[in-house]
């Protein structure tokens, strides 16, 4: 009670100071690691935007993308919901257009709500017009539901007249959300603003030139976990990934300073993750879907108005995808729609105990692509805690991880008999949870036929445009 009523007040003191609720602007990457940033120790790359952010910031160290996939986690950052639930457990399949997701309940209490770059949780094509109705509550609208060129990126607007943005298209949405900023701080209702850039996700080397020759493949210093015999491959395309880092910095730069400029910084929660990471040639993998932390695990960091009066800090309480919906409405003091799983995190964040205890779920429903397969892709449920990762696949236990000790998690402890009493216990939590969440664990197959989804040969949906 004590920590609501402190919460409450802050609440109050701000928006008072401000004659408005707290603003939301939500920044969402395509496939950035959290690795990937000189604050959490990368070598290579050049983030200074990103480091004086995450320097102002709560940092959560162990977020994770619960099912490391784009549409599912995009899906479960708007509804609260696990993918199981909401059904968007595979790419390119549609979000319910009645979903209650979180620009419906802020525009609810009279917030304006704007989604900018890419989306990928309609459904009806990557290249499709998609109407107000299935908007899912965002009214200002520069959306495209899916490309991956970056150099010649398309997107709708009002109505169904293609447009394309300009040059590269992370900088062209960045200063279209600047412009945003700048007409909405002459308003008195408060907004949520969503920016989703497409890059750093492959094609990696089709960042701008001037980015571009910040790095070169001979330099770079690798993961210990990425097998020599695919050093030359993952030097040329990690060299690709670090200039679309570090052309996203400047983007962040440039909204930061927006925010700054039209006087929106003492009344603005940003928030910054990613939908997943990619593996990048760690574990001699590539992308995403893997429980492995590259892949997994994602950047998290929410800068609050300094008028709540809050401090930057560093914490390894896990938090998943479905978990930030509800804590950005706690933040805001916006009630929670019923049908939210996730665990609202507002009152942690302002010092108060932990919700639910030290673990999360991991998922992969429905891997998809042969080459996924071939390369040891498959079902599996796992639990994330602050120390450890702990994995079953369908026939059974599967990864065990002290990722403390092993941060490259290159050994293996599920058959370790010293380690036997921490692997039963850490499946006894995720057999908890999954219980639970009424998770029974099939094959994928049998999640696809339960939804009536028509996947091709690779276990994809057909990438109709």
């Amino acid at each position: 009670m004590k920590h609501l009523l402190c919460a409450l007040l802050l609440i109050g003191s701000i928006a008072h100071a401000a004659d408005r609720a707290p603003n939301i602007l939500v920044v969402l990457a395509d496939q950035w690691r959290p690795q990937a940033f000189h604050f959490a120790g990368d070598p290579n790359v050049k983030t200074p935007n990103f480091d004086k952010l995450a320097g102002e910031s709560t940092r959560f160290i162990n977020a994770v993308a619960g099912m490391p996939v784009c549409s599912p986690t995009r899906a479960s950052l708007l509804t609260g919901q696990r993918p199981i639930t909401h059904g968007v457990f595979i790419n390119d399949v549609p979000l319910d257009p009645q979903a209650a997701t979180l620009p419906k309940a802020l525009k609810a209490t009279g917030y304006e709500t704007g989604a900018i770059g890419k989306w990928h949780v309609d459904g009806h094509g990557r290249s499709s017009f998609i109407p107000p109705e299935r908007r899912q509550g965002f009214d200002y609208w520069k959306v495209l539901e899916c490309t991956h060129n970056y150099n010649a990126s398309p997107y709708f607007a009002d109505d169904a007249e293609k447009h394309i943005w300009s040059g590269y298209d992370a900088l062209a949405q960045t200063q279209d959300a600047c412009d945003y900023l700048k007409a909405h701080a002459k308003t008195k209702k408060p907004f949520l603003l969503w920016l989703a850039w497409g890059p750093p996700h492959d094609p990696y080397l089709t960042a701008p030139e001037k980015y571009r020759a910040m790095y070169l493949p001979g330099s770079l210093t690798l993961r210990p976990n990425v097998p020599a015999e695919m050093e030359q491959e993952v030097r040329k395309n990690l060299a690709g990934y670090y200039a679309h880092c570090t052309a996203l910095d400047d983007a962040m730069g440039q909204v930061l300073a927006a925010l700054k400029d039209n006087g929106l910084d003492d009344n603005t929660i940003v928030l910054f993750t990613a939908d997943h990471g990619d593996m990048l040639g760690s574990q001699g993998m590539w992308k995403k879907q893997k429980p492995f932390d590259e892949s997994v695990r994602v950047p998290m960091l929410f800068r609050w108005p300094k008028g709540l009066g809050t401090k930057a800090k560093t914490v390894d309480a896990p938090i998943n995808s479905e978990d930030v919906m509800p804590t950005l409405l706690g933040l805001v003091g916006t009630t929670l729609p019923k049908s939210v799983e996730g665990l609202d995190y507002s009152g942690y964040l302002r010092g108060g105990p932990l919700p639910g205890d030290d673990g999360t779920v991991i998922t992969c429903v429905a891997p998809f692509g042969e080459y996924e397969r071939m390369k040891g892709g498959k079902e599996y449920r796992g639990i994330r805690t602050a120390h450890y990762t702990f994995v079953r696949d369908l026939t059974g236990p599967w990864l065990l991880f002290d990722n403390d000790k092993d941060p490259y998690q290159q050994k293996n402890l599920v058959n370790d008999k010293e380690h036997a009493d921490l692997r039963a216990k850490l499946d006894e939590q995720l057999q908890r949870k999954l219980k639970a969440n009424g998770d029974a664990f099939l094959p994928g197959n049998d999640y696809i036929q339960q939804r009536g989804y028509k996947v091709t040969a690779r276990g994809t949906m057909p990438y109709t445009q």
